[in-house]
C-alpha cells in the first residue's frame, strides 16, 4: 500500500467532532477489503476481521475526529464568530487559515483575525487573547450578506487548513495527526491481518467525537463487547525546547509509546506487560510514557463487565495545534507491534490477563 498516500488523504480530510463523514468514507473504502462492516448510531465505523476463532475479541479504536471549531454567529460587519470543539490554546489559533463547510458541503477558506497590535493598548498586547475575542474573515465586507452568499450559518463546522508535507528530515507535517495517524494504523493493520491467520477475531473501529468526551468509544464498546481493547492514538513527543520529558525516548524516532497512565485510565498491568514482552521479543523500539490526556480506552475499559485495555501512542509534536509532526518509522513500528500482539493473543493469554 502507498502509506504516504493514505496519510495524505486522512490528514487532509475534513472531520471535527460530529462531522467525521469524509474520514468515515475513506475508512469505508479500505475496510471493505477486510471484512464485514458495521456502524453504531453515532457514526462510528467498525470492520470485523475473522481469525481462527470467535474469541478473543480484540478491539483497536482510533478516533476520526480532529479538534476544530463551529460557527457561533455572523456579525453585521461580515465576520464569523466561532466556538472551539475540543481543546485549543488560543495563541495557536491567531492568524490560522481555516476551512468553513456549509450544510451543502461547500468549503470556504478564511483566516482567524483580531484587532491589529497597532490599535491595541499596552495591556491588550500583553494579554493572552481569548477565543471569544477572535473572529474568522472569509473576505466579505460590511453590509454583504454572508449567509445568503455562502450558505454558512451558525452550527456549521470549521477546521484548520493544513496540507500534508514531507519535510527534508523525512518527518511528516500535517494537521490532524491526532488521530488520523491512528486511523492510518487501522488501515495498515487490516492489510496485515486480512488473511485471518491469527487466533481470535479483530475489530478495527474509527470512532467519533473522542475530542469532546470519548463518545464514539462508548457506543462502539457496547456494540462489539470486546475482550481486549487498544487505543491507537498519539502520545507526546517531548523533544522540543522547554519540554520536560518523562524519559529520553519521548521523541520522534523513539518508537511507539506504551501509555502507563492517563487521566481516564490506569491500564491493565498484565496486558501492559504482555505488550512489552511482544515488543522486546520482536525487537520493536518502544518507550513507556504517561500522558496527561485521555483516550478512547477510558470509556471502553469500563464497558460491560470491564475490558482490559491499553493505549499505544505515536510520539507527536504540537498536538492540538494547526500543524503537528511525527516520524513515519514510529507509526510503522506501531503497526508491527499491533500485528504481533494479535498473532499471539489467544485464549490462554486472555485467561492470564483476566484472572485474579
Amino acid at each position: 500500500m502507498q502509506v504516504k498516500e493514505i496519510l495524505k488523504k486522512l490528514t487532509e480530510a475534513f472531520g471535527p467532532p460530529g462531522y467525521e463523514d469524509e474520514v468515515r468514507e475513506i475508512l469505508r473504502g479500505y475496510f471493505s477489503n477486510y471484512g464485514n462492516i458495521v456502524y453504531d448510531r453515532t457514526g462510528s465505523i467498525v470492520v470485523e476481521i475473522k481469525g481462527r476463532s470467535d474469541t478473543p475479541k480484540i478491539l483497536f479504536a482510533a478516533h476520526m475526529d480532529e479538534v476544530g471549531f463551529m460557527v457561533k454567529s455572523i456579525t453585521k460587519e461580515g465576520y464569523i464568530k466561532f466556538l472551539p470543539i475540543g481543546g485549543w490554546w488560543a495563541p495557536v489559533v491567531l492568524g490560522l487559515r481555516v476551512v468553513v463547510k456549509n450544510s451543502k458541503g461547500e468549503k470556504f477558506i478564511g483566516v482567524v483575525g483580531t484587532k491589529p497590535p497597532h490599535q491595541m493598548k499596552k495591556e491588550e498586547r500583553n494579554k493572552v487573547p481569548e477565543i471569544e475575542d477572535l473572529f474568522i474573515d472569509i473576505g466579505f465586507a460590511k453590509g454583504e450578506n454572508i449567509e445568503k452568499e455562502t450558505g454558512i450559518k451558525p452550527g456549521d463546522p470549521i477546521v484548520p487548513y493544513g496540507p500534508f508535507e514531507e519535510l527534508k528530515s523525512g518527518n511528516l507535517l500535517a494537521k490532524a495527526w491526532d488521530d488520523r495517524e491512528g486511523c492510518a494504523r487501522l488501515v495498515l493493520l487490516g492489510e496485515e491481518l486480512k488473511d485471518g491467520d491469527f487466533p481470535g477475531t479483530v475489530y478495527l473501529a474509527g470512532t467519533v467525537q473522542e475530542e469532546v468526551g470519548l463518545r464514539g468509544a462508548t457506543t462502539v464498546a457496547n456494540l462489539i463487547k470486546p475482550d481486549i481493547s487498544f487505543a491507537m492514538d498519539v502520545s507526546l513527543a517531548s523533544d522540543t525546547p522547554g519540554a520536560k520529558p518523562s524519559n529520553e525516548n519521548e521523541k520522534l524516532g523513539g518508537g511507539p509509546g506504551i501509555v502507563i497512565w492517563d487521566r481516564t485510565m490506569v491500564p491493565n498491568r498484565r496486558l501492559r506487560d504482555f505488550v512489552i514482552d511482544i515488543a522486546e521479543k520482536n525487537s520493536i523500539p518502544y518507550h513507556l510514557t504517561p500522558v496527561p490526556g485521555g483516550y478512547d480506552t477510558g470509556k471502553i475499559h469500563l464497558s460491560n463487565i470491564g475490558v482490559p485495555s491499553l493505549a499505544i501512542g505515536i510520539p507527536t509534536r504540537y498536538i492540538h495545534s494547526p500543524n503537528s509532526i511525527l516520524n513515519l518509522e514510529d507509526l510503522l513500528n506501531g503497526v508491527k507491534l499491533a500485528k504481533f500482539l494479535v498473532k499471539e493473543m489467544d485464549q490462554n493469554v486472555l485467561k492470564k490477563i483476566i484472572s485474579f
